[in-house]
């Protein structure tokens, strides 16, 4: 998200699995939970991927990357905002640890129902909110992306297609370097 921003940032790597190694205390009033990605940005500090893309999309406005809050747009770009952490990210646990679903009573509904509202949402447009590309793609393509690797995204040509895009672009590929140069 920062890399599509295009604004000067620092990265700050931060060892969280030895809980011995002293906590920055910036990162630690960002991330209460001790959790990353986190951002600390003036005196504003927060953590979880989407409350940071909306963040950065919102005060930034500039970037493009967000519908203005009156924009008839902004209720779907909120939606697809959340639906990584609200839908995806449960729906891939439950399928992983071979839960057994239960729409009616699980908010993300099972793996086939996230897949099939994902695929519903971007239907025949390029990106979610359809012919431009915002923060909800960056959280989007970033999860169809780790469905790839995981072997977990369907053989859905148009979901392939979609994650294809969002890895092709610009900013997705110079942060990808970043982390093969931080292995």
């Amino acid at each position: 998200m920062l890399e599509e921003t295009g604004l000067d940032y620092e990265r700050v790597t931060i060892d969280i699995r030895d809980p011995n190694v002293p906590r920055d205390p910036r990162f630690a009033a960002a991330s209460p939970m001790g959790k990353v990605p986190a951002l600390a940005d003036g005196a504003v500090g927060l953590a979880d991927s989407a409350a940071i893309c909306m963040y950065l999309a919102d005060r930034y406005p500039s970037c493009g990357l967000a519908p203005a809050v009156d924009d008839p747009r902004r209720g779907a770009y909120l939606y697809w905002m959340v639906y990584t952490p609200g839908v995806i990210e449960p729906a891939i646990a439950e399928h992983l640890n071979k839960m057994t679903p239960n729409r009616l009573s699980s908010g993300w509904g099972d793996f086939d129902a996230m897949i099939e509202t994902l695929v519903a949402g971007l239907g025949d447009s390029p990106w979610i909110l359809g012919d431009e590309f915002s923060a909800a793609d960056v959280m989007l393509g970033s999860s169809a992306h780790f469905m790839k690797a995981f072997g977990l995204l369907p053989d859905v040509p148009a979901l392939e297609a979609y994650r294809e895009r969002c890895m092709e672009r610009p900013a997705c590929q110079r942060a990808l370097a970043m982390e093969t140069d931080e292995v």
